[in-house]
Order: C-alpha cells, then structure tokens, then sequence
C-alpha cells in the first residue's frame, strides 16, 4: 500500500470537508453554542421550579387526650402539624391540610356479601380514592372512628400491666387498633411527593407516642430502640465526583464519536456519488484500500474533533453549572487523558463502520437512514455497563464497546490495579473489531454491485411483481437477511407468548413448535416464494461418499472441546439459575425422544433453514466466508434464549457453514449438527457411569455430584483436536461449488495479485 497516495486522498477529503460549511458547523460551531445555551435554559427553568403545596384531606381526625398532638390551628385558621418533632420533616409546611368528616367519606367494606352467600373482592371506589383520583387531593388520610377509643384502651390496658392485674398481658397482646389509611396516587409525582412526606410525619407522630407510653411507665425512650445504626461515609469527595463523572463522559464521548463519523462518512461515499466524482477518485492510480484509508483516516480525524470539542465545552459549561450544586466538583485530573486514548480506537472503529455503510447508500438522504440501525445497535452496549450489577471482568471485558466503557469508567474513579489486568482482553477485542470493520469497508470499496447499484424500485406492488419475475434460483441477499430477521422476530413473540415450561411434556411440545413455527415454517415459505431452484437452495444434493462419515466423526472429536468450550462460557457469562430448571426436566423422560426432539429435529429444521435458504442467499455477497459469518450470526441470534447458548451456536454456525460449502450438501451438515447435539445430551451420562464402574478411569474426567461428565482431560481434548484438524484438512482438499458471484471475485483477486506481481 502506497501511504503517499493515502496522504493526497486524506488531504483531498479534509479540504472538502472544511469548505462544507454544514460539516463546519457541526464540528466547531454547534459543540461551543450547544452546552452554554442548555446551561442558560437550566438556570432559567429553575427559576420556574417551586415547591408548590399539596393538599390534603385529614378525616376523622380528633386529637386524642393525653397524646402528643398531630394538627393545630393557627390564629388565621390554618391547619399545619403542630409538634416541634416535625420540624426537621423536609418542606412538612408545604402539606396544605383540610379536615373532613367521618360521614363524608363513608369506608366501603373491603368485600361485598353476594346473593348466594358468597363474598366478591370486586368492588366500587370509596370516596377517599375517588377524591384522589379525580385530583382534588393529592392524599387523604382516613381515621377510622373506634380510633381513639381504641388508643385510650390501650393506654389504660398498659397501665394495667404497669399495676400487675392478672391477665392484663393477654388483653393487651389481644387489643387491636385500627390503623389509619393513607391514599395517594402512583401516577401523579405530586400525589406520591405527599405521600413520601405524609409517611414521615405520621411514623414521626406514632413514635412520639410510644416514647410518651414508655414514659408513662418510667422507662426511657430508649427501651424500644436502644440503638440506632449511624452511616459513616467513606467516600471522600474527589471518589464521589469521579463516581458521577465516569457515568457521564463515557457516554458522551462514545455518542458523539458516532455521531461525528457518520455524517462525513456520508458525505464521503454516498455524498460523492451524488457529485459524481466518486468515478474519477476510483479511476486515479490509487488502489481501493488505500482510498478506503484515506477516507478512513479523515472521517476519524473529524470523529475525534467532534468528540473533544463536545467534550471540552460540555467539560467547562458542566463545570460552571455545577458549581453552583453543593458537593459536586470538577472531573478527575486526568479524565482527558484517559477518554483520548479510548476515544481513538473507538473513533477508528465507528469511522470503518460509517463509511461501510455509507458506501452502501445511493445518495446522502438514503445514507442518513442508516444511521439509526447503528445508534441502535451501539446504545446498549454504551448504556449496559452504567447498571449497578454490571461489572469489569473478564467476560465483560469480551464485549465491543461494553468492554471499553467499563475500563474507561474503572480508570476515571482511580481503580487503576483492578482494570490493569483486563486492558490486553479489551485492547485485542477492540483492535479485532477495527480489523475487521476497515476489511468490510475495503470489500464494498472492492464491489461495483456495492458503489454503482441501480436505484430502488417504488411501490409495494412493483416491488412484489420484481420478486417473482426477476427472482433467481436462489434466494438475493437481501431475501436472506429478511429470513434471519423475521425468524428472530418469531422467536421473540413466540418466546412471551408461551408459558414457561413446567413438566417434560410441555417441554417437549414446546421445543417442538418452536422448531416448527419458528425456524421451518418461515424458512420453506420464503423458499417457495423468493427462490426458483428449492433443490439449489436448500442444497438438497448428494454429497461424497466419505463427507457424511467423517462430519459424524468430526462431531464425535470436538465432543470434549465443546465440553470446555461451555465450562468457560459459563464462568465468563453464569447461567441464570431459572435456566437450569429446564434442563431439570430432561431427566424425567426417555432419553429416545430427548435425543429426537433436541438432536434429530434441530439438525433438519435449522440446517435447512440457516445453512439452506439463509447460507444460499448470502453467497451472493461474492464471498463465501463472509456468508458463512453472517449466517452464523443469525444462527447465534436465534439461539437468543441464553448469551452461552447464543455464543456456541454461532460458533457451531461457523463450522456448519464450512461445511455445507465444502461438500455442497446440507446432509453433511444434519449428519454433524445431529451428532453435536447427541453427543452433548447422551455422552455425559455415559461415560461418566462407565467411569465410576471402572475406577481406573477417573483420570480420564472430571465428574459433575450427579455423575455426568463435566470435562475430560487436556489429553483426551487434545487428542480429539488434534483428529478434527485433520479432518478439516482433508476437507479443505475438497473442490467447493462457487457462486457466481464468488467466482467473480475469485477472479479478480487473481487478476489483481498477478498485476502486484508483475
């Protein structure tokens, strides 16, 4: 690659870039203008924040005798709490009380006798939650009328005891006071802001009065509640800035970086095309890759400009605004030096990504519509880490951008030594996902079907008539991805609409129907209807005489990898315990329909469906590995129930794929997939019941308290590693059937390594 061409594209690209004055705008003028007019609005909106009183409506209330008491009067008649011992209660003046009558708001009773004799829980609102809901109050507190009676009686049974009269124990631990009711409102924030302050004053008032029954039989206050717990912060107050600012910056800095790669990205692909000077870039001496860097590197100089500035300008303007909140101060010193080194990969990462897409757009309108799929796809993974349970390890670690976020937040509150171990995990994860996003782009550099696609046909009903006259022997790709999506749209419906399994029975049926409705059903339909050749489609042929043997023995060798395989997914990801009941119920059946229904069944449905119809129409991307990934990947998706399952499906897609590629039939594939799930359900068991009958063999396993195996020695999962890499060697040997369009490429890499060459 010639770096001085990438340099003249990657000034070509700044200079136009700067004479765009939307581009311009976005970049310098709108981070230095957005943060200080939002810091303006806040301070001016606070002046239109309030406590405003909520009213509330005390009935049946009559201060009882000999009590600390709850409400006075003042001399203009306004009713407020009337004890010292509230007046600690935050913004306790701002309750508005009213009083009522018992009769007003007659209690209904809590069932309703039925003709029959039967009792209904079904009743009409009483008038204390009508008034609630309606809005009139924002709460009513309900003394019922035996309550001061019932307090003095139990006053009076207390003095009772104090006098040791015989029984007076028993009648006490018997007497029953009514308790008052307190209705509010969970939809309407004032109702429950009442609430939260009529609670507090009401348990402030009821232990005022036991304190007052305590002292009535000289004994201190602190009889009831010898002692209290005292929290002790130990935060100090730069860990507590830190705690809030690495919830803050990461987010921002991650957003915009997205946000400041796309819109060139745009420009710089989709945007040319509309110029039309895209032609005459891809005509000049430079190869597509390094034109493909050249844009590259400008689009994430412009990302890092974005996210600095935005940064920079939040950073001050946040800075001023909190300043005037107590116990909040500045970033940590060296906030700017982490955030820049997580900013460029990740800059690096989003600009390969945009112009990706980007390169796919017919114009700039189409293009700024790809840009909510990608927000979609990287919010998640931005937001997942900000959850309390979400922490740095290492299988947190694996995930893009989840991985970043997570040592960027670790750095930022100072825990150096805990993030230390995870930056190699985080760094090879990132650098992988910028390898291959930069590879994606070159290859749509490299596709004319890509750069110079025909425009969009309008109209559902062309649209439709287009799919049954032009459709090819097999599926488009565009045909395949809409399988994948609506079989992960299946699943997600079907999945909580049926009720969780509760007996072996309705597991099976529910395994069963599943593989029916979601995986076959949409599959065979968009065969019938998307594809000419159901034969070509579904690789419906006969393979070599020794592909189905050795995919079986393949199988049977990777049997213990798979093993160590799930142990370590296990302890990166730990299994919901709710998942396990399922597997719980395995074991109350045969094992024939065990092996049936979750090896035989899966093995047809889904090789037919994913290495079928999906497999087939991505090979028309002109690359027979990337078909095999993509197909994986929704291979893995629809194994979505748990991330471990997820993970070794699309792991197993990948070598399902291989395999359907390399020997043209999806018999390989069934034959492989059905012995993997076989092996998994019925090996275990057996062999470790072989082991405890032959004690000599321990060595050979590590056994599970229920007797299965759980791992078998490095030697035997060496020794099976070693048997599949000669498989797959001899396989490799295999002439593979290329699609059209794959032989398209074939030919062309050819062509331009014999150029290189020369």
């Amino acid at each position: 690659m010639n770096w001085k061409n990438v340099h003249l594209i990657l000034v070509r690209e700044v200079r136009d870039q700067l004479r765009d004055r939307r581009t311009l705008f976005m970049i310098f003028v709108l981070p230095l203008l957005l943060y200080p007019l939002l810091g303006m609005s806040l301070f001016q909106i606070t002046q239109f924040i309030r406590e405003q009183p909520t009213k509330v409506l005390v009935v049946g209330f009559r201060d009882p005798p000999n009590f600390p008491k709850l409400v006075r009067a003042d001399d203009d008649g306004t009713l407020h709490f009337a004890d010292e011992l509230f007046s600690k209660v935050e913004n306790v003046r701002l309750l508005q009380l009213t009083m009522g009558k018992p009769e007003d708001l007659k209690e209904p009773e809590e069932s309703e006798a039925h003709p029959h004799g039967k009792t209904t829980t079904q009743r009409k609102p009483s008038a204390a939650e009508q008034l609630v809901q309606s809005g009139e109050y924002e709460a009513v507190v309900y003394f019922p009328a035996d309550f001061n009676s019932k307090l003095n009686e139990f006053r009076d049974k207390l003095q009772a005891v104090d006098r040791n009269e015989e029984g007076s124990t028993k009648e006490v631990n018997r007497l029953h006071v009514p308790s008052p009711r307190l209705y509010y409102n969970t939809a309407k924030e004032k109702s429950q802001l009442a609430y939260v302050r009529l609670r507090e004053v009401l348990e402030k008032w009821t232990d005022a009065i036991g304190q007052q029954n305590l002292a009535s039989r000289n004994l201190p206050a602190l009889t009831a509640k010898p002692f209290d717990f005292a929290p002790v912060d130990v935060a100090e107050e730069e860990e507590r800035d830190a705690a809030l600012w690495s919830k803050i910056l990461p987010f921002l800095l991650l957003i915009w970086a997205l946000t400041g790669a796309f819109y060139p990205a745009v420009d710089l692909c989709a945007g040319e095309k509309e110029r039309g000077t895209l032609e005459t870039l891809l005509s000049s001496p430079a190869e597509r890759n390094e034109i493909v860097w050249g844009k590259l590197l400008t689009v994430m100089l412009f990302s890092v400009m974005t996210a600095v500035l935005n940064i920079l300008s939040m950073g001050i303007t946040g800075s001023i605004v909190m300043s005037q909140i107590p116990n909040f101060g500045p970033p940590p010193p060296l906030a700017p030096i982490w955030l820049f080194l997580a900013l460029l990969p990740m800059s690096a990462l989003f600009s390969a990504l945009c112009i990706a897409l980007a390169s796919f757009a017919k114009s700039t309108k189409e293009g700024q519509y790809y840009l909510m799929p990608l927000v979609l796809v990287t919010m998640p993974l931005v937001i997942l880490p900000m959850a309390p349970s979400v922490e740095l390890n290492l299988g947190m670690s694996l995930i893009p951008v989840t991985g970043v976020v997570l040592l960027l937040k670790a750095m930022l509150e100072g825990r150096y030594l805990e993030a230390l171990p995870y930056i190699p995990p985080v760094a090879a994860v990132t650098g992988g996902c910028c390898l291959l996003a930069v590879r994606w782009a070159v290859d749509q550099f490299n596709s004319e079907n890509v750069l110079f696609r025909e425009s969009e046909r309008g109209g559902l009903t062309i649209w439709f008539r287009h799919l049954l006259r032009d459709r090819e022997d097999t599926p488009s790709v565009a045909g395949a991805t809409l399988c994948g999506v609506l079989i992960m749209t299946i699943y997600f419906f079907m999945s909580t609409a049926m009720a969780p399994p509760k007996t072996f029975a309705t597991f099976m049926t529910h395994a069963v129907v599943t593989q029916l409705v979601v995986i076959l059903l949409p599959a065979m339909l968009m065969t019938v209807i998307c594809a000419r050749s159901v034969r070509q489609t579904l690789l419906l042929y006969f393979p070599r005489k020794s592909a189905i043997p050795a995919a079986i023995l393949l199988a049977l060798a990777l049997h213990p990898t798979a093993l160590v395989m799930n142990q370590v997914l296990q302890r990166l990801y730990p299994v919901n315990p709710e998942l396990l009941k399922f597997g719980a119920l395995l074991q109350d059946g045969s094992p024939w329909i065990v092996v049936a229904v979750f090896a035989l069944i899966p093995a047809v449905f889904e090789e037919l469906a994913f290495r079928g119809f999906i497999l087939s129409g991505f090979r028309h991307v002109g690359n027979r590995w990337r078909a095999i990934v993509l197909t994986s990947l929704f291979f893995g998706l629809s194994h979505g129930a748990a991330v471990q399952q997820a993970i070794n499906a699309g792991i197993l897609g990948l070598l399902l794929g291989y395999l359907a590629v390399q020997s043209g039939s999806i018999l390989t594939g069934i034959a492989f997939h059905m012995t993997h799930n076989a092996a998994a359900l019925v090996l275990p068991s057996f062999f470790g019941e072989t082991i405890l009958a032959n004690p000599p063999w321990s060595w050979a396993a590590k056994l599970s308290p229920q007797g299965s195996v759980e791992t078998y020695h490095p030697f035997i999962v060496a020794a099976g590693i070693i048997l599949a890499g000669a498989i797959l060697r001899r396989m490799a040997q295999w002439p593979a059937a290329l699609s059209y369009e794959e032989e398209l490429t074939e030919a062309i890499r050819e062509r331009s390594e014999q150029a290189t060459a020369a």
